[in-house]
C-alpha cells in the first residue's frame, strides 16, 4: 500500500477508495472540531507534552475516565506490586505515590540499598516491610516480589493530545482495542506496544477495563510509558484518527489478505476486538482495510494479546 505522507489538505496523495466491505471515506469523515487551529496554536505555544508532564484534563476525557473499579484498589488509590511495575512507577513523574512498601531484598534490587534509594526517588518516602505485611495488603495471590506501592490512578489523556505530538510525522502507530475487557490482557498489550514503539493503546470507556494492580502487573511497567486513550465513541475516535492521516486496519480472521500482504506504512491504527466476538460492525464500518494473521488451520484464533505481538512485529518491520 502506498505510504501515506504527512495528512494535509492541500498536498499529498488523495485518499483511495475504501475497500467494498466498507462506506466510502469521505462520507465517513468527520470535519475538525471547530477552534481547531486556534487550540493546536495555543499548544505549541505553551509547549508540547513530553512523557512525565502533566496534561490539563478535557471534559469528555474526565467524563469518561470517571468510573473506576475497585479491583486492585486501595481506600484512596491503585496498588501497584513486583519489581518493573514498581519502579517504572517511581520513574514516572506524573504518577503521585502514596506509599511505597518494600522489603530489604526489593530496595537492593530497586536502588542497592535504602540511602541511594531516597536519592534517585525523593517523591516515595519508602516505608521496610515485610513479604508478609505486603501479602496481606494486596490481591490473593498477587506475586510482589517484596514491592508494592499505593499511588493515585494516571491523568486521563486526550486523543486529540496524542495526535498534536505526531504533527508532522510521517509514520506512527495507534493500536485500537474493540471492548477487550480483560485487564491482564489489556496489559500485556500495552507490553507490547511499549516494545514496539506504539504511540498510544486506545480503548472504550464503556467497554475496556480500569486501571488496576492486575493490568499494572501484566503490563511490567508499560501503563507508565504508553498512553491508554479513553474515548467516549470509537467511531468517533476513528474519524480523527483518519482525518490526522492514519490508515485504519482491522484484525479479522476471516479477511482476504494478510497483514503482511497488505504491506502497510507511514501512519497505521490496527485495531483488535474481543475474543470471539472480533470487531462490531460499526468498528468494521470505519476501517479502510481488514486483514489477518496467517495462523494454522489447526488453530482457530489466538489470544488477542498473543495476536496484537506478532501483529506489531509485522508493522514494526514497515512502520519505523
Amino acid at each position: 500500500m502506498t505510504q501515506r505522507k504527512h495528512h494535509g489538505r492541500s498536498s499529498g496523495p488523495s485518499r483511495p477508495e475504501a475497500p467494498s466491505h466498507g462506506k466510502g471515506r469521505d462520507d465517513r469523515r468527520s470535519p475538525k472540531p471547530e477552534g481547531h487551529s486556534e487550540r493546536t496554536n495555543r499548544h505549541s505555544e505553551e509547549g508540547q507534552w513530553a512523557p512525565g508532564a502533566d496534561r490539563p484534563r478535557r471534559p469528555d476525557v474526565a467524563r469518561a475516565g470517571a468510573a473506576k473499579a475497585q479491583a486492585g484498589k486501595g481506600p484512596r488509590g491503585t496498588w501497584l506490586y513486583g519489581l518493573h511495575a514498581v519502579k517504572a512507577a517511581l520513574d514516572n513523574p506524573r504518577r503521585k505515590v502514596q506509599r511505597l512498601l518494600l522489603t530489604d531484598d526489593a530496595s537492593a534490587s530497586l536502588a542497592g540499598n535504602r540511602s541511594n534509594l531516597k536519592q534517585m526517588y525523593p517523591q516515595a518516602a519508602a516505608e521496610s516491610a515485610t513479604r508478609e505485611t505486603i501479602t496481606q495488603l494486596l490481591p490473593a495471590g498477587a506475586v510482589h516480589q517484596g514491592a508494592a506501592m499505593l499511588a493515585d490512578p494516571l491523568a486521563d489523556v486526550a486523543l486529540e493530545d496524542v495526535l498534536d505530538e505526531m504533527t508532522g510525522r510521517d509514520q506512527a502507530v495507534i493500536l485500537i482495542l474493540d471492548q477487550v475487557t480483560d485487564p491482564q490482557n489489556v496489559g500485556a498489550i500495552l507490553r507490547s506496544a511499549a516494545a514496539f514503539n506504539v504511540e498510544a493503546v486506545v480503548v472504550p470507556d464503556r467497554h475496556a477495563p480500569p486501571e488496576t494492580a492486575a493490568m499494572a502487573k501484566a503490563a511490567s511497567g508499560a501503563i507508565e510509558v504508553v498512553p491508554l486513550v479513553r474515548v467516549v465513541n470509537l467511531a468517533r475516535a476513528l474519524a480523527q484518527l483518519k482525518d490526522a492521516g492514519f490508515w485504519i486496519a482491522g484484525m479479522a480472521g476471516e479477511a482476504e489478505q494478510t497483514l503482511a500482504a497488505a504491506d502497510l506504512s507511514g501512519k497505521v491504527a490496527l485495531v483488535l476486538g474481543a475474543e470471539g466476538e472480533g470487531l462490531r460492525r460499526l468498528t468494521r464500518d470505519h476501517c479502510d482495510l481488514l486483514v489477518r494473521l496467517p495462523i494454522s488451520p489447526r488453530m482457530e484464533s489466538l489470544n488477542v494479546s498473543a495476536a496484537a505481538a506478532v501483529a506489531l512485529y509485522e508493522l514494526a518491520r514497515n512502520v519505523k
